[in-house]
């Protein structure tokens, strides 16, 4: 093989970068070009709705105490992993998150599925004081939530902006925000039937125990019980049958 000719690329830098920058280009335009005739590329799958106005609080609390600086919500598909937390994480478990909480380290477990795994008192000694369950934990204390009331005066305006960047949220969804999110902590109240037609297995109940005011302990506690309780993963078939 005659190897003249690579010598002169080899040996020239313009040329070198020149090349450089035709096969970068080809392999973009062959990565990217596909995806503008694709509406999404994530697969719709039965059982993932937006979250509740409670759940989306208690997300963005999550969001603001760290939560994610310790704990991931990916499961990837490695067998030590699946079998330890659960099915593999799907794209469309993240599709309504932003951001996604995929995490990048894992000082406590990874919770994309730690939804009923607990129970809510669990949850709320768990946040309050994490060696009373777990005592080798390393997780400082969250027990000021218990105390902090959540009154709902931004929800709705917090629901219409993740509904203006694609979450599909509905008017009624909106307009009924503050609503809903009261009535997810009163299961004999009259909004907790329209909830759950709005918003399919969200759970309805006192979450941290305490009737007298939504707490921001309410909120998180709802948050963590429904990770990984939307699709059935009993039935789910990656082929496509629980695809809509």
């Amino acid at each position: 093989m005659d190897w003249s000719k690579h010598k002169i690329i080899e040996t020239n830098s313009i040329l070198m970068l020149i090349g450089i920058l035709i096969v970068v280009s080809i392999g973009g335009i062959v990565e990217i070009a596909p995806l503008f005739w694709l509406s999404s590329t994530i697969e719709k799958v039965q059982g993932m709705r937006p979250y509740t106005p409670l759940e989306q609080v208690g997300r963005d609390i999550y969001v603001r105490e760290g939560c994610y600086l310790c704990h991931s919500q990916m499961i990837r598909s490695l067998r030590d992993e699946v079998e330890r937390y659960g099915h593999y994480s799907l794209a469309a478990e993240s599709m309504y998150d932003h951001p996604f909480q995929w995490g990048s380290k894992r000082t406590g477990p990874d919770l994309a599925r730690v939804g009923g795994k607990y129970s809510d008192e669990w949850h709320t000694l768990h946040m309050s004081n994490p060696r009373a369950v777990v005592p080798e934990s390393v997780m400082p204390g969250y027990a000021w939530l218990s105390d902090r009331k959540i009154d709902g005066k931004d929800v709705a305006a917090n629901i219409a902006t993740l509904k203006a960047v694609g979450v599909p949220y509905t008017e009624e969804m909106v307009k009924q925000a503050g609503a809903d999110l009261l009535a997810q902590v009163d299961p004999d109240g009259d909004g907790a039937e329209a909830l759950v037609k709005r918003y399919p297995k969200a759970q309805v109940r006192q979450f941290d125990g305490n009737p007298e005011f939504v707490s921001e302990m309410d909120a998180l506690v709802a948050y963590l019980q429904m990770l990984g309780t939307l699709v059935d993963f009993t039935s789910f078939d990656a082929s496509g049958p629980n695809l809509r």
